[in-house]
């Protein structure tokens, strides 16, 4: 059977291949164990195996007396916010902008934190101890001791409340949007976010049928989003996630405006306000070397976190920070939200726009001039073995060398495939594709190489 191990954003994998309904169980089994709760909420994206592992996930919590809640389809983030509001641990069934065979298991804490590393770490040990034919001593509850599982899948417009109440009586009447839903987890409600404070809303996107979450639509294909907002003459265009949990924005000219220019916006539209607290904004390594510049010219500060919002939310608390945010479009507004909100984001930009009275195209003008980057993704056999590829480390301290202060290189293995993801920075026309496409080649080779030497086993095997 395959092993569950938590990466940046919980664990996933291929439905019913690594991530089976026995898995699953186990694994729901295990975080019963380690989040000793009452009650769970659990709820899940639009995928066709959502129904199938959230009944799995719940067995698993209700053999070890947990009760479980149902909320159905929902947004991450509303997840999140439940788990404040009822002070109760939060599951979600959903891999995100992935495609749809692919699913995954997000876990919040109560109070809607994500979990610290040692408690998964502990979860993924008692996972081991569960599918272990030999393992004794595993009790079995019965009785009244078996959890109860409930039903509430009328939570979507307490939701919808609860975002359109934090604009403080603002509204945005005149504001023309386009929002896509990704035939995913906000299809039924995303609309209605913005209309309820006087958008008009053209909705894509919305129509899920289990097997079209993320495809060709969303986040991670903004084609869609930049023409229909030509086409409608809008004056923005919103692009969530399978999960909604992030979102990238097209201006009225169809142009896309990402995470990093998104955060630097943001962050000056704060700091302008005097509510940029420490006058510092939290972004990861991923994020480009022009957003840095573009902060450091305008006097604030940058404090940078590994990849994964949990890294960035847990450096926005223990600094007393209120903004932070990645290059993917997963930004956390502190004091309004426990974890990335993709609607929450969209408000507050359309609110933005609303209160300067400028299009996006202006706003973004002169603000990030961005560095050339380049990624390239790497399959490999096991992201374990890029550690000691001492070849492979060789060759990026030589192009970092060259590079000098204009530019920069980052390898790291991806929390949740398994790919090494190869970032270069350079000024210079085709600089940084060069050297990206030199390094992917050498850690393809190098790594390959290793795992046939030592005998590794494939990744997620």
């Amino acid at each position: 059977m395959a092993k569950a191990k938590f990466g940046t954003d919980g664990v996933r994998g291929v439905a019913n291949v690594e991530l089976t309904p026995e898995l699953v169980l186990a694994l729901g089994r295990a975080i019963a164990r380690h989040i000793t709760a009452a009650t769970f909420l659990v709820g899940r994206d639009t995928r066709r195996s959502g129904p199938m592992l959230q009944a799995a996930l719940s067995a698993g919590l209700a053999s070890e007396g947990a009760d479980v809640i149902d909320v159905g389809v929902l947004p991450t983030p509303a997840l999140a916010h439940l788990s404040v509001v009822r002070d109760a641990p939060a599951v979600v069934i959903s891999a995100s902008h992935n495609p749809f065979a692919d699913n995954g298991i997000k876990v919040f804490a109560a109070g809607g934190a994500k979990l610290s590393p040692d408690l998964e770490a502990a979860i993924e040990d008692e996972l081991e101890r569960i599918l272990d034919p030999s393992a004794k001593g595993l009790r079995s509850l019965e009785g009244y001791g078996v959890g109860q599982m409930t039903i509430e899948h009328d939570l979507g417009p307490s939701y919808v409340e609860h975002l359109t109440s934090l604009m403080g009586g603002r509204r945005l009447d005149g504001l023309r949007l386009v929002v896509d839903s990704a035939n995913g987890a906000s299809s039924l409600l995303a609309a209605d976010v913005y209309r309820r404070l006087g958008a008009e809303v053209e909705a894509v996107g919305c129509e899920p049928d289990g097997a079209n979450i993320n495809a060709g639509c969303g986040s991670t294909a903004t084609e869609l989003l930049a023409r229909t907002v030509v086409e409608q003459g809008a004056d923005l265009g919103l692009a969530l996630d399978g999960d909604a949990d992030r979102l990238l924005a097209v201006d009225a000219r169809g142009a896309l405006a990402g995470g990093d220019e998104l955060l630097a916006l943001f962050a000056l539209d704060l700091a302008q306000r005097g509510e940029l607290a420490g006058n510092t904004v939290v972004v990861t390594v991923m994020t480009n070397l022009g957003f840095r510049m573009a902060m450091e010219t305008r006097g604030i500060e940058v404090l940078e976190t590994p990849v994964g919002d949990r890294h960035v939310l847990v450096a926005l608390d223990q600094d007393g920070l209120s903004l932070g945010g990645e290059q993917s479009g997963h930004i956390i507004f502190r004091r309004l939200s426990t974890t990335g909100d993709g609607l929450l984001t969209g408000l507050v930009l359309a609110d933005l726009m609303a209160r300067s009275g400028k299009p996006l195209a202006d706003l973004l003008t002169g603000l990030v001039d961005r560095v050339p980057q380049v990624l390239v993704n790497v399959p490999v056999p096991n992201t374990d073995l890029l550690e000691d590829a001492e070849a492979v480390w060789a060759a990026v301290a030589e192009e970092e060398a060259r590079l000098g202060t204009g530019g920069r290189v980052l390898l790291r293995p991806s929390g949740t495939e398994p790919l090494v993801r190869v970032m270069v920075e350079a000024t210079g026309e085709g600089v940084a594709e060069e050297i990206a496409q030199r390094l992917g080649k050498l850690v393809g080779f190098e790594l390959q190489a290793a795992a046939v030497a030592h005998g590794v086993e494939m990744q997620g095997a």
